[in-house]
């Protein structure tokens, strides 16, 4: 089997924008005919063109003509090739998760079967998953915090995430004890309201000084958070093994790194506990699955990343399925992430069902692309 044409698709999303404005979608094609369907994460749209013209590029000098079954080999020479092993960014490694995702969903597609059944097996029947917290509201009366809580729960979620430090630019800054304060505020009316029930997540964007992020973490630590995410910018892992060592709460991070060697130092070095990679912009699923066995060795649990289209969300489903550190899915999912599908993933009282078709286990709807190109 040979791939005979790499294409791209972008598609335009609909408000509220879950996952970017735009999706940029691969497709490989075969000489037999099968095609895979893979996802390069494009954000807001920044660059899109080049966005697309990196794959292009790479589909004409590595990926027509190569087996779409040796995907370690297409992997290698992509990374290797045009970085010589240096870092490769986050531009280079998306286009190379594209396309490496879609090389599984043919592979998939060609022997029947879904792409954790390649991977080790179903390691779970459903996958647990964390809900966004609505803050609108909420910093102006804590209580409502609660009310949404109780909603959620009501709702048949066990988790979900806010961001309660704002602005997240500049960074890294310290914020006032007044303002720390007012966010124990927050989690006390959501503890007042659940109780138990409800695991929080502290998502930020690397706001804090180490410093900053100690002080943080001591005042939220009497309401158990679920993780601190990224209490530092991700660069210095040295600095969030810190924070990670001043702390209880777990540390979360990893949706901006890439490939199996970053993560392999965050690990090392005991900067984070939860492992948010993101299966579209690491390397792809199997760069994903290796991060994971070096996150078990490390007793570190994974809760991968899922800002991005429905592709890419159906790409950390198959690694999640099939990992047993999998600890909990985020769930950034909208209107058009379920109609673009002929059958879409289904997301029920805060879990998802794993889809048993084989490849990623999902097949576009050619009429809602059209719509949306």
């Amino acid at each position: 089997m040979k791939i005979v044409a790499v294409e791209t698709i972008v598609v335009r999303n609909v408000p509220p924008f879950r996952g970017g404005s735009h999706w940029l979608f691969v497709q490989l094609r075969t000489d037999e005919g099968i095609v895979g369907l893979g996802e390069r994460p494009s954000g807001n749209a920044v660059n899109l063109d080049a966005q697309v013209g990196l794959i292009r590029d790479l589909g004409e000098q590595f990926v027509i003509g190569a087996n779409p079954f040796n995907v370690e080999m297409l992997w290698q020479t992509i990374f290797a090739s045009r970085h010589d092993y240096r870092h490769p960014g986050l531009d280079l490694t998306p286009a190379l998760s594209a396309i490496e995702i879609a090389c599984w969903d043919i592979i998939g597609k060609a022997v029947g079967q879904p792409i954790y059944n390649l991977l080790g097996g179903r390691c779970h029947e459903q996958l647990r998953a964390y809900a966004y917290m609505p803050t609108e509201g909420i910093w102006e009366d804590p209580k409502k915090a609660g009310e949404i809580a109780a909603k959620l729960v009501e709702e048949g979620n066990t988790a979900c995430k806010f961001d309660p430090f704002t602005p997240i630019f500049p960074n890294p800054r310290d914020f006032s004890l007044k303002t720390i304060r007012h966010v124990a505020k927050i989690f006390q009316a959501i503890r007042d309201a659940v109780g138990d029930d409800l695991e929080i997540g502290i998502g930020t964007h690397g706001q804090f000084s180490t410093a900053g992020a100690i002080r943080v973490a001591k005042i939220l630590e009497e309401f158990d958070p679920f993780w601190f995410e990224e209490p530092v910018p991700p660069e210095n892992i040295d600095e969030m093994a810190r924070v990670a060592a001043h702390t209880s709460i777990p540390i979360a991070t990893g949706e901006r790194l890439v490939s199996k060697y970053e993560f392999a130092q965050l690990l090392e070095k005991q900067a984070a506990q939860v492992i948010q990679l993101d299966v579209g912009q690491c390397g792809g699923i199997l760069e994903s699955k290796k991060i994971a066995g070096i996150a078990e060795a490390h007793y570190a649990m994974i809760a991968p990343h899922m800002y991005c289209g429905p592709v890419a969300a159906a790409a950390a489903v198959q690694l999640d399925t099939c990992s047993p550190n999998f600890l909990i899915q985020e769930y950034n999912g909208g209107a058009l992430h379920q109609e673009i599908f002929k059958e879409p993933i289904r997301f029920e009282n805060g879990y998802i069902v794993p889809p048993s078709g084989p490849g990623l286990g999902v097949e576009l709807d050619e009429s809602v692309v059209k719509r949306q190109s």
